[in-house]
């Protein structure tokens, strides 16, 4: 028998939390009232890498099995209170949900949304964004070649000055990401992460490869800068992704790379908590390292 919708206090909302009992992971029987719990506690650390950026969520109604559907338009019966922005797309328009609290975090959980997929810039300056990504997208099992390839990326960026966060995709690499000030468009820094891809494959070219076709990629890592493009979506820090388990994207500090136990979906919603116990915050400065590319681009351009 389905459990009864319940009203819960989320801050000073008060939200209907319907079919908690849902199994959304078949394989592991996590359900959606564990789903809402998570988003719930893991509120504190999400938040910042979400707020005031349009959202587009990733729903799995019947669970992970079934259908998904990615919704960028906000549905006409959200409640009024959720925030949200109208930007421009080709042809018209289109109204995200902001996720800026608690209580909206829990209302999309509620939706079955268990990925919200983010954008790498804020609502008040949308064509300039706060963080270059460098995705490590490997093709074959050999996880060596992702590890062997964000340290070469680490080098490159310390040469350059620039500040390094590691995090899991929660899927199967890893992503390098660099806070920026907001001073350039998508375009430029798109272009300087193609610049530093490039340098990383040259180093590497029968272990990574920047090749747009699947096909013709084989088991080297593949280099993705698209996340770099105006509307591209990334999932954030702390996200949960829709794969057995349940596994969370999860910062790590660079030392992990060294530790033969790393995996990119290890971290689940059922284990996140005592996970954090152990390892604190490794992104805690990460939006006081806002750096701006002028400088790193200069010295890239630059004679050896």
């Amino acid at each position: 028998m389905a459990a009864e919708a319940a009203l819960v206090r989320v801050g000073r909302q008060q939200i209907e939390i319907t079919r908690p009992e849902k199994v959304l992971f078949p394989e592991d029987g996590i359900t959606k009232g564990e789903l809402i719990e998570y988003y719930a506690r893991i509120a504190p650390r999400i938040l910042p890498h979400v707020c005031n950026r349009p959202l587009t969520l990733e729903r799995y109604p019947n669970g992970i099995d079934s259908k998904r559907f990615f919704q960028k338009e906000v549905s006409s019966y959200f409640p009024e209170w959720i925030r949200r922005v109208t930007v421009k797309k080709v042809g018209g328009t289109v109204t995200h949900v902001v996720c800026n609290d608690t209580a909206t975090l829990v209302y999309l959980a509620n939706q079955a949304c268990i990925t919200p997929h983010i954008v790498l810039s804020k609502v008040d300056k949308l064509d300039q964004p706060d963080q270059m990504v460098l995705d490590l997208d490997p093709q074959g099992e050999d996880f060596e070649l992702v590890r062997s390839t964000a340290r070469a990326f680490k080098q490159l960026l310390d040469e350059l000055e620039l500040p390094a966060f590691l995090k899991t995709t929660g899927s199967r690499g890893l992503h390098i990401v660099v806070p920026l000030q907001r001073l350039e468009t998508y375009d430029s820094v798109r272009d300087f992460a193609r610049k530093l891809a490039a340098i990383i494959v040259s180093q590497a070219p029968k272990e990574r490869t920047l090749e747009q076709l699947k096909a013709h990629r084989g088991t080297r890592v593949f280099i993705d800068t698209n996340r770099n493009g105006y509307a591209q979506l990334v999932a954030p820090a702390y996200a949960v992704r829709a794969r057995k388990g349940a596994p969370v994207s999860v910062p790590i500090e660079w030392a992990e790379l060294g530790k033969k136990g790393l995996r990119p979906n290890s971290v689940t919603i059922r284990s996140i908590f005592d996970w954090l116990e152990g390892v604190g915050d490794p992104w805690k400065d990460f939006w006081k390292s806002r750096a701006s590319l002028v400088k790193a681009r200069r010295k890239l351009m630059s004679p050896p």
